[in-house]
């Protein structure tokens, strides 16, 4: 690939050094005059009716309006919509008489400060009359209590190629497995918060650190009648999202309260609140069945997914679809059938969590590849070589081209940094009475937007000043990863001009020009990056025909580099700020363009990850001794950040296949409700995350780029998994595998034998 001055480099983010001393103003640092306090009442109950007496609460001294379901406008709406036309089945309202999980929104307490604010809730009386609840896929299943409508079957959908069951009947061999996902609490280092006020024009204006502003937009114009050109939404500085931030869960509400009071409103959580009432990942149980010859070709397979989509519709059939076109995107498998189904259940709503249907698409599948290798015993590496798709391929399910895939580079390149064919050979000679040694993979795909499914587009306002200073207006939303930077860096390459030159905001409703979806599907530097690429061509070619206009020559003998635009055959120099000074005083016009981009594809990532492991037979603990995450991106715009994205997915990856969960009882109560009991991997537990990358170029990416942030943290989890089931030559299918579970397979082991 060509040299390039400014895609490829490792460029600092520019508010690296504000976050590190603390000087960054987020939303919990921001003040405004007579500013109230507001925080949710969430219900201690899965499933109960409720009635509220606020006599008492509402007499403590400070408290401005306490909100229960008989006091917001009765609009039902879906939070996990984000655009207007999505036609997702509605059940939300902002507060709710009847609570359908613990973490439910029962009441608003509004007031002069947070103690007093926390002193009236204190204060409410609450009256639950219980109703029976519905916990897990399977109590879901036998529909003996219904939690709405008629049935707890909220969307079922299969997705099929080819005829599976007659290649079943010609396999050599049937390999079945089942295992489950669980749910997973996003932990962003920011809980939520919202801040809504009344502006000077009367625009009702919310900031939130959200990943998709229009649709806050959208949702607060709607439920509270609202003109949409009358709510602002400003995207605020974000202490972390990973799909956490995707839906609407405080903004409505938050907004309700400033436009009814007309005061300023800062609604906040901690984080209790924001593991109980916001959203997670959707758990799954799923069943694989695999046929294959004697020679390791899968000839099909058969996928049956559950999903549990908690209390209400949300997500419900956008995951379960995500879930299984992904399944199709990965080993050249010419015959599959997929069956999804979500279940409503009286627990956390499900939600995008990094990787939307990927963790759990592969979570069983990579350990029944490995199983049918097993079978016959072929290198779980070789069989998938024999089995992954290649560049070009046709999605068989009827999706956009697969795209140039390097997955078997991934593979074959991992293989050898991380020396697996040594290791896995020879790696079980460490082995001790009490210690087991293991080395697994896994590999795993993921997208680069909707194109193909949604609205997928982008638009730009990108204008030049008499300085030569460059802006540029789009709706991004900067997670914590550097979108800004990688979007000035984009802008920069398209102009060629220095950076220092660019400045790209974040959004706003009332300046930014309309983006279809936000940063979400991992479509930012694949879509969003191509609007700014597309647009900083276009502004550089007007600099250029400007500029002949100007001084009448032709095109051809013209050259803009470095943020000049000169003659061939001339010393003298005019900085495009000089062209914008005269195009306006000479022709009454600007140097500014407006692009509308829609994604021009839909190609597969790809990634494959080597796990070493060492497990401690006589309590469970298992330690990852090494990683190597190994992508095929296409190209990176900032080696710096893709090496963030993935270590960081890494140790997401790593949580789900370990420790994280929120664990639900039976009875529909949440027992990890903080961080002492919520567990993440801390920092002396992760090991070194290897970090390798394939750049071959995606043609339709900007400068070759594909997405990473997302895939980051699919493949480690199974990796790990089957190097756990490598080293303990067991079949564990259950996520996180806690000494608990690895426990109770060493036992059942031991009773076989």
């Amino acid at each position: 690939m060509e040299e390039l001055k400014y895609v490829g480099k490792s460029v600092i983010k520019e508010d690296s050094y504000d976050k590190a001393t603390g000087k960054m103003k987020f939303i919990c640092d921001m003040k405004r005059y007579d500013m109230l306090y507001a925080k949710l009442v969430l219900s201690d109950k899965p499933h109960a009716e409720i009635e509220i007496d606020k006599t008492e609460a509402l007499k403590v001294e400070g408290i401005e309006a306490i909100y229960t379901y008989d006091d917001i406008p009765h609009v039902l709406y879906n939070s996990h919509e984000w655009f207007a036309g999505a036609n997702q089945y509605k059940d939300e309202y902002l507060l709710f008489n009847r609570a359908r999980f613990v973490g439910d929104r029962i009441a608003l307490v509004v007031g002069k400060s947070k103690r007093i604010v926390e002193e009236a809730i204190s204060k409410l009386s609450i009256g639950y009359k219980e109703l029976e609840s519905v916990v897990g896929i399977k109590q879901a299943k036998e529909s003996k209590t219904i939690i709405k409508n008629n049935s707890n079957l909220a969307f079922s959908k299969s997705i099929n190629c080819g005829n599976y069951e007659e290649e079943f009947k010609n396999a050599n061999y049937i390999i079945k497995d089942s295992g489950k996902t669980q749910k997973i609490h996003h932990s962003a280092i920011e809980p939520h918060i919202c801040l809504s006020e009344i502006d000077e024009q009367g625009s009702l204006v919310v900031w939130s650190p959200c990943q998709t502003a229009f649709q806050v937009q959208y949702h607060t114009a709607s439920v509270l009648n609202i003109p949409f050109n009358k709510v602002r939404v400003i995207k605020a500085a974000m202490g972390g999202s990973f799909g956490g931030k995707g839906q609407t869960v405080l903004e409505p509400i938050c907004a309700f309260a400033a436009y009814t009071l007309n005061r300023p409103v800062m609604l906040y959580m901690d984080r209790k609140d924001a593991i109980l009432g916001t959203r997670s990942r959707n758990a799954t149980e799923i069943s694989v069945e695999t046929a294959i010859s004697k020679e390791g070709k899968i000839l099909a397979r058969k996928i049956i997914t559950d999903v549990d989509g908690g209390a209400y519709y949300t997500n419900a059939s956008a995951v379960a679809m995500a879930i299984g076109k992904k399944l199709f995107r990965m080993y050249d498998i010419q015959n599959q059938y997929f069956q999804g189904n979500t279940y409503y259940t009286n627990t956390i709503p499900g939600g995008a969590c990094r990787g939307y249907g990927s963790p759990q698409a592969h979570a069983i599948t990579e350990i029944n590849i490995d199983n049918a290798a097993k079978k016959i015993g072929m290198d779980p590496c070789e069989f998938r070589l024999k089995n992954l798709v290649k560049e070009g391929a046709k999605d068989p399910a009827g999706g956009t081209d697969i795209g140039n895939t390097k997955i078997r580079q991934c593979v074959i390149n991992g293989m050898k940094a991380f020396d697996w064919a040594n290791k896995r050979q020879n790696i079980k000679t460490n082995d001790t009475e009490r210690y087991a040694y293991g080395v697994g993979m896994a590999c795993a795909t993921h997208g680069n937007g909707y194109m193909g499914a949604y609205p997928d587009f982008s638009n730009v306002d990108m204008s030049i000043f008499a300085d030569g200073s460059v802006l540029v207006k789009i709706g991004i939303h900067d997670q914590g990863c550097g979108t800004v930077t990688t979007m000035q860096q984009i802008a920069s390459e398209s102009l060629d001009i220095s950076m220092d030159k660019v400045r790209v905001l974040e959004t706003d409703t009332l300046a930014s020009p309309y983006d279809s979806a936000g940063t979400q599907a991992s479509r930012v530097t694949f879509v969003c990056g191509g609007a700014v690429k597309s647009a900083g061509e276009k502004l550089k070619k007007m600099v250029v025909s400007s500029f002949c206009k100007l001084k009448d020559c032709s095109e051809d003998d013209v050259i803009a580099a470095n943020g000049f635009v000169y003659k061939k055959d001339s010393a003298e120099k005019y900085s495009y700020g000089d062209v914008a000074v005269e195009l306006e005083t000479k022709y009454s016009q600007s140097l500014s363009v407006f692009e509308r981009y829609e994604s021009p594809a839909n190609p597969a990532t790809h990634s494959a990850a080597f796990a070493e492991v060492w497990v401690d037979k006589y309590t469970g603990y298992v330690e990852v001794i090494d990683l190597l995450a190994v992508h095929d991106i296409g190209r990176s715009i900032n080696p710096q950040f893709v090496e963030g994205q993935v270590q960081g997915g890494a140790h997401m990856s790593l949580g789900m296949a370990l420790l994280e969960e929120i664990d639900v009882d039976k009875n529909g109560y949440v027992k990890s409700t903080n961080f002492s009991k919520y567990h993440l991997l801390n920092a002396p537990q992760m090991p070194e995350i290897r970090v390798m990358t394939i750049e071959e170029n995606e043609p339709f990416g900007p400068y070759g780029a594909k997405s990473v942030g997302e895939l980051a943290a699919v493949a480690p989890a199974p990796a790990v998994i089957n190097a756990i089931n490598f080293a303990l030559d067991t079949n564990i299918t259950t996520y996180p595998a806690t000494p608990e579970v690895i426990m109770k397979n060493i036992n059942s082991k031991h009773k076989l034998s």
